[in-house]
């Protein structure tokens, strides 16, 4: 029974990351016409318990993780890359320092 909620969690989060890709009208795609397919061909019953449908619950797992991946990379790189040359103030903002404020100047001159 774990096996069944672990295929069906793994189907989920697929299409959770589809949902994220494609947006609303992911229902549409070939991709998602292609993974339930796959899911319900896959399907484990009573009579059945064959080393091809933990491949595919191995190679399910593998694409979710492809899929979250790809998408949290992407994340990171549009805040990380592509900024230019900023200021030191905003490079040590970046990695969570603070310059030291010199509120009369250097601070030995009177």
């Amino acid at each position: 029974m774990s096996s069944l909620s672990s295929s069906l969690r793994v189907c989920r989060g697929i299409l959770k990351e589809l949902r994220a890709a494609q947006g609303s009208k992911y229902k549409q795609t070939l991709v998602y016409n292609y993974v339930m397919d796959q899911f319900r061909k896959n399907k484990v019953t009573g009579e059945r318990y064959c080393r091809a449908q933990q491949e595919a619950h191995h190679a399910a797992q593998t694409y979710l993780c492809l899929l979250s991946s790809t998408r949290n990379h992407m994340i990171l790189h549009n805040l990380y890359h592509g900024k230019g040359d900023g200021s030191v103030e905003q490079a040590a903002s970046l990695v969570g320092l603070r310059l030291p404020s010199q509120p009369g100047g250097k601070g030995w001159e009177e």
